[in-house]
């Protein structure tokens, strides 16, 4: 296992790209150490309250080391910068003893003080002709002029605490000839995330708030003297491809900032293919950017010229793919699949809403809701704002969960089962989710679930009959409002609401008899 020391300070530039949060900063630094199987030998870090490019001697400022055992920062000192200062010559000259005695391997420095703080252990390093590597122009500079031995530089412009360390840890591993695979997404290595593929489910839902803020938008333009918010609404609609962009970059490829960019660039450019446009768009870029990444790592890039090829043209290239070849075809498929669920409901809206509620509780039970049916909810509001299969899940799913909550609050078959209900058919009545609260009442009693069933199928009924699009994850008194029709909404959820309280409170006396 190689070793390494680590010298930095809130810096100047650094201090907005992650210096001022040296926590985080660290931790980034060693998830990426471990999987390069290197130990961080001991860290002296000086943390400022604002960027050094405009600090006073007399500014406040703290001494962090490293705790080893816990592997985190932990506060040595605290008092002015010129104090923290002086206390930290103490771990300079002790980090300088390391490097002499053999015990240091590789130092990584960011917006160090090589004349100051930290100049005997860049002298010892020096000396040694042990590998540097490091972010702030200034201080590398100086560094590299009293004979470092430099195999990495880079000003911080453009980077990120990931993409440093991936850096740092790429330039050393590469300088032993050791292996190192990084930590891309959470806890996974380039190669497991990129085994992961396409998590559809994980992206929709992500993307589902953008949705919901589309749907209240729709929502409020309708009151007089706020139809200027169809503008708004429009401008929405068009970015909506973006948000579902850069949620399938980051969920494939999680290189912080980087990827963030370049969904959004890959959204911007696929704008005309719509959401499913976006998602493709997306894709090509959460597997393209950690590709660029690597590559430009192994072609010793400095890390800002990494960022912005990895950010920069991972998202352009696919982007561009959309922009030219695939948003006609994403478009059309968009409209096929709209064009579907409205031919079906125009043949019989009555029938097609019954099969829809009654097929609505095995499709989330089963785990296909989210994987497809909620996936076409985001299509059909993505051009109208609100969806006919999303008013079956406010009405099938939400107002069933809150009639079984709401009839075990009443008559309960044992009082911990009030207990249970209540703040679930709060949550559902407020929040218009969490009907996951009345699976534990639908499995234990057969009776109980038939009903959930029927009154989805009921509440189904009224949707079709009244022809309703509208939307479920919002608050349930206000769902009327943000459908097409708020009377025809509301009878359709005391529908269902009432008939599953009626199922419920027959179904625990029926129970209770027995």
């Amino acid at each position: 296992m190689k070793r390494v020391l680590i010298i930095a300070s809130s810096g100047g530039n650094l201090y907005s790209l992650g210096g001022n949060q040296p926590d985080r900063l660290m931790r980034e630094l060693a998830n990426q150490a471990q999987a390069a199987n290197i130990e961080i030998k001991g860290v002296q870090f000086i943390s400022t309250e604002q960027s050094m490019d405009s600090i006073k001697r007399t500014s406040n400022a703290k001494l962090l080391g490293w705790n080893n055992h816990n592997q985190e920062l932990e506060e040595i000192y605290s008092g002015t910068l010129e104090e923290v200062n002086r206390k930290a010559v103490d771990i300079d000259e002790h980090f300088a003893q390391l490097v002499e005695k053999g015990e240091v391997d590789g130092l990584i420095a960011m917006s160090a003080d090589p004349s100051g703080v930290n100049q005997k252990v860049v002298e010892a390093v020096s000396a040694a002709g042990i590998p540097v590597v490091g972010t702030g122009g200034t201080s590398m500079a100086e560094i590299g002029s009293v004979g470092a031995n430099i195999i990495a530089q880079s000003g911080t412009t453009g980077t990120s605490n990931k993409t440093r360390a991936i850096g740092f840890m790429t330039a050393l591993s590469k300088n032993w000839g050791t292996s190192y695979r990084p930590k891309l997404h959470s806890e996974m290595n380039e190669e497991q995330t990129k085994s992961k593929m396409v998590n559809l489910r994980g992206i929709m839902t992500s993307s589902l708030p953008a949705f919901i803020a589309l749907a209240i938008v729709l929502a409020f333009s309708k009151i007089p003297g706020l139809e200027p918010l169809g503008d708004v609404f429009d401008l929405l609609i068009g970015a909506l491809p973006v948000v579902v962009a850069v949620i399938a970059a980051k969920q494939i490829a999680d290189l912080d900032e980087v990827t963030i960019v370049a969904g959004i660039v890959a959204g911007l450019l696929s704008v005309n293919g719509g959401i499913i446009g976006g998602l493709l768009a997306g894709i090509g870029a959460g597997y393209l950017v950690p590709y660029l990444f690597t590559k430009c790592l192994k072609l010793n890039f400095p890390a800002t010229t990494v960022n912005i090829v990895a950010g920069g043209f991972g998202g352009l290239i696919p982007g561009l793919l959309v922009f030219f070849v695939l948003s006609p075809i994403a478009l059309q498929v968009g409209d096929w699949i709209r064009v579907a669920i409205d031919s079906t409901i125009a043949f019989n809206p009555i029938i097609a809403g019954i099969v829809a509620g009654l097929l609505i509780w095995p499709a989330i039970l089963g785990g296909i809701y989210h994987a497809a049916i909620l996936p076409i909810v985001l299509l059909e509001m993505e051009s109208t704002g609100n969806s006919f299969l999303g008013a079956i899940d406010m009405v099938g799913l939400v107002m069933v969960a809150a009639g079984i909550n709401l009839a075990n609050i009443i008559f309960p078959r044992r009082k911990v089962e009030a207990t249970a209900a209540a703040p679930s058919f709060g949550i559902n009545m407020v929040f218009g989710t969490f009907v996951e609260s009345a699976y534990p009442f639908m499995f234990a009693n057969r009776l109980v679930f038939i009903g959930a069933l029927v009154s989805a199928g009921i509440g189904g009924a009224v949707v079709g009959l009244f022809n309703l699009r509208g939307t479920a994850y919002v608050p349930s008194f206000a769902a009327p409002g943000m459908s097409d029709n708020a009377l025809g909404f509301l009878l359709a959820m005391l529908a269902s609401l009432l008939s599953a309280f009626v199922f419920t409170m027959l179904a625990n006396k029926f129970s209770k008899a027995t």
